[in-house]
């Protein structure tokens, strides 16, 4: 059977999570709804909402898509209040269960306490198995629990200060949005990994990990949460809190390169022009002659024509992606898996045939995906074809929320250029230089004493602890094998 449609998204790197929260506004659970609409490619598995009233909170989580779940007025009405914070989800860390979606909520001395998570908290196995250890019963799998927990158990006298204290236990990477009976609180990782926004809707604050969720309910972008700022919402207003002193951000790279979506604004710079820029790079470093360039859809397409407007080739949709194919049109039978599959993507014949063509992707992980693209392509008629990645190459796994392979099923980790080349049938490959990344982004280089940003991906170079990490087995745990 023909690969000339296939599915792209079967070896991608998974997105992490998105946060969002309100604060006093008398719709705060249908605009947080449509927050998490624009957040939706940061976590397609399952969506919650909790809000508060004034007396009580509300909650409802559900497995699937934002627009399956909280598009019925019925469901909105049900979240009444004043305040809300919601949530995306893809799992790096807990099995795919309802008790695992967040926002998670708690009853505490202080109050009610809910919280949602972007991240992933590389010591929160062990602190999971200390607190248990004194009593602690858990409710999930999750590791953002572990927040709940320490919150609960502290003797601080105020929430704010047991919020203090509980995070500053952790290590790795997060943005938290937490929801109290009088405060909307949001807090980042003291590197800034994980990205966190603040926005202002007619005087109501928002938090949000992208400025996209601001655009779609015409909220105005202020500026974005420092690394290792906390930020306490209330009637009183905006409190800004920096505990744990000053170090220079690391933002994660990959926003950049593939998480955020093209439109948002990330640390100052947007997004689709950081990602033109690294076409131009690409070009620069890898330029090959060709007679047309063709980006891997969706997200190898800035890249792609910042590559075409550098070089000269003339840009084209060689591959055509079906978007009206939805999850339920696949039956469970083998045979018509294999169609839904060939309808989502298919070669354009008339651009690709007879030519010699440049395709240009993001990045490749398993390099299963390329493969089925290089032969797609030459299937439909391809002369040659010259692979162009826009990132450098993956050799070591992710930690901070972000769900990648062990090192051994990494592609670049365990095969030469020449041998990825062979491996996934192009007639010749390249990947964006570390330094040429940099470059994208506006720096001159990688700094070595100093990196700019998280890129351990890349480098190996991992900026926090990983406690829960063994040394033997580099791979990301899941809190889920605890449980069990």
């Amino acid at each position: 059977m023909s690969d000339e449609f296939l599915d792209l998204e079967a070896d991608r790197l998974r997105e992490e999570c998105g946060v969002f929260g309100i604060f006093g506004h008398p719709e705060a659970a249908a605009i947080t709804a449509l927050g998490l609409h624009a957040l939706q490619h940061r976590g397609q598995e399952a969506a919650g909402i909790v809000t508060f009233d004034g007396k009580r909170f509300h909650s409802e989580r559900r497995m699937g898509l934002v627009g399956d779940n909280f598009s019925e007025r019925a469901v909105i009405e049900r979240l009444t209040g004043h305040a809300a914070i919601g949530h995306t989800r893809y799992s790096t860390t807990g099995e795919t269960i309802l008790r695992n979606v967040q926002p998670l909520f708690a009853e505490i001395d202080t109050g009610g306490f809910a919280v949602a998570h972007n991240g992933n908290i590389t010591n929160g196995i062990t602190l999971r198995r200390q607190l248990i250890r004194s009593g602690a019963i858990y409710q999930s799998t999750s590791d953002t629990e572990v927040v709940l927990h320490l919150v609960a158990v502290s003797k601080k006298p105020k929430f704010v200060d047991r919020f203090i204290e509980a995070i500053s236990q952790l290590e790795g990477a997060y943005s938290f949005v937490g929801l109290t009976n009088k405060k909307l609180v949001g807090a980042r990782d003291p590197l800034g990994i994980r990205p966190l926004v603040l926005g202002d809707l007619d005087g109501h604050p928002i938090l949000a990990s992208e400025t996209c969720a601001l655009d779609i309910i015409g909220a105005r972008f202020v500026r974005d949460i420092e690394n290792g700022e906390i930020v306490v919402i209330s009637e009183d207003g905006i409190e800004s809190i920096k505990p744990f002193g000053r170090l220079p951000a690391r933002p994660c790279i990959f926003e950049y390169i593939y998480f955020a979506r093209p439109d948002s604004v990330v640390h100052g710079k947007p997004v689709y022009d950081v990602r033109k820029a690294m076409g131009r790079e690409l070009a620069r470093e890898s330029g090959i002659e060709a007679d047309v360039v063709i980006p891997v859809p969706d997200s190898g397409v800035p890249a792609a024509l910042g590559f075409a407007q550098e070089s000269g080739i003339p840009y084209e949709l060689g591959i055509i992606r079906n978007h009206y194919v939805g999850r339920t049109f696949i039956q469970p039978t083998q045979s018509s898996r294999e169609i839904g599959v060939r309808m989502k993507h298919s070669a354009n014949r008339s651009v690709v045939a007879g030519k010699r063509i440049v395709l240009i992707d993001d990045s490749i992980v398993r390099g299963t995906t390329s493969v089925k693209i290089v032969s797609m392509m030459r299937e439909a008629g391809a002369k040659e074809v010259h692979f162009r990645i826009s990132s450098p190459p993956i050799r070591y796994p992710d930690f901070y929320g972000i769900d990648t392979p062990e090192r051994n099923n990494l592609l670049a980790a365990t095969h030469t250029l020449d041998e990825m080349r062979a491996y996934i049938g192009s007639d010749s490959l390249a990947f964006l230089s570390v330094d040429g990344i940099y470059r994208a982004m506006g720096e001159p280089g990688r700094s070595v004493t100093q990196p700019q940003f998280t890129d351990h991906c890349f480098t190996g170079d991992y900026p926090t602890g990983l406690t829960d990490q063994s040394a033997e087995s580099p791979k990301q745990l899941s809190l889920l094998a605890e449980a069990g």
